[in-house]
């Protein structure tokens, strides 16, 4: 029989247990920068891991001395980088109209008169509905120094957040083996081998799922930097190099790429003529992106993510469609690397049933 006293013990559990998950969330909300450092050093990990092996057996390195190397690498990679984009982008702010919001609004009205006069000429009335519309008037450019502070406060946070990462990574990488021994103690007997051996092949296969997007976006960086180098677009690297990097975003990420280019082509070009100079750059560095997205799609990123992964591209097709409808942007980014896991899970676990046979037959 249900007592009251029945129902305040639960009422006040229930209360404890929804403070308790609260506290929680509130915990690792706090410390979520120390999260991101886990993940980025797990990742770094998954990719030293294979560089790692390489210099061990093959160049005959002891693990310590392997593991400084690998770490030696991802420092020179970091370096290379910063020395590489920081200085062209700061030598050509001025030419992307980055920092100055004045000269921006006067570059954007000066574009839009520009398709004015070239929609007029073409006797098209959309020129009409530009001067109505008054876009101008409607965009609020302070958001871009605030956009421009928000940068600023990432990188100066950047060389902390870099030290964390590589301080995490040296020893996710050194003392693999311990954790190893440290987790199978935690591990009940009873599914020790089961877990162990998910944990392997997870380690595996994501190690080769992320070795393949540093490809792939490589690939696509070349081929972005080929199509602007051909059009004499300015800053044609740091161009393509954000581009690339907005590919990690699957299917979205490169509508956004060729948008981002279209418009810094245009900026890039303002004072030339707009119908004879503007518009055709604009246009062949349009096609060329979708070019590029085209091999993408349909070549490189397939072959590379499927064999990596051992999925089929159909099914990795499915999947980014699925978790983005579910999860938007973020689900879209992480849906290879769950389901890899998940797959992996469910072969050690139930291997009987059908549907994970199918799915996992080539694992």
């Amino acid at each position: 029989m249900i007592t009251s006293k029945t129902i305040s013990n639960g009422i006040i559990r229930a209360l404890l247990t929804t403070v308790f998950v609260g506290l929680i969330l509130l915990f690792f909300y706090k410390i979520q920068s120390v999260l991101i450092y886990l993940v980025v050093s797990f990742i770094l990990t998954l990719i030293g891991n294979p560089i790692l092996d390489f210099f061990k057996k093959r160049l005959k390195f002891n693990h310590l001395f392997a593991t400084i190397t690998t770490l030696f690498i991802f420092i020179l990679i970091i370096f290379g980088f910063i020395m590489m984009f920081v200085p062209l982008i700061l030598s050509q702010g001025q030419n992307l109209s980055l920092l100055n919001t004045t000269e921006i609004e006067k570059n954007i009205v000066q574009l839009i008169n520009q398709i004015t006069v070239f929609l007029d000429n073409h006797q098209i009335d959309s020129a009409q509905v530009l001067k109505e519309a008054n876009i101008t008037s409607k965009v609020n450019f302070n958001i871009i120094p605030n956009f421009l502070n928000a940068i600023l406060g990432t990188i100066s946070s950047f060389g902390m957040g870099l030290g964390s990462v590589l301080f995490i990574t040296f020893f996710f990488l050194k003392d693999r083996l311990m954790f190893i021994v440290g987790a199978k103690k935690l591990i009940p007997d009873s599914h020790e081998d089961q877990i162990l051996n998910s944990l392997e092949k997870i380690n595996h296969l994501l190690s080769r799922y992320f070795i393949g997007l540093l490809l792939q976006l490589f690939i696509v960086f070349l081929l972005y930097l080929i199509v602007l180098v051909v059009f004499g677009v300015p800053n044609a690297i740091v161009i393509a190099f954000l581009c690339a990097v907005l590919n990690i975003i699957p299917y979205i990420g490169p509508l956004i790429a060729s948008f981002l280019a279209a418009i810094l082509t245009m900026m890039s070009n303002l004072g030339s003529d707009f119908q004879s100079e503007i518009l055709p750059t604009t246009i062949y560095v349009l096609i060329g992106f979708w070019i590029v997205q085209v091999i993408d799609n349909n070549l490189s990123q397939p072959i590379i993510f499927s064999k990596s992964v051992s999925s089929h591209p159909l099914e990795i097709f499915l999947i980014i469609l699925i978790a983005g409808f579910l999860f938007g942007i973020l689900g879209m980014i992480v849906a290879v690397p769950l389901y890899t896991i998940i797959k992996v899970i469910g072969k050690e676990f139930f291997p009987e049933n059908k549907i994970i046979q199918l799915l996992t037959k080539d694992i």
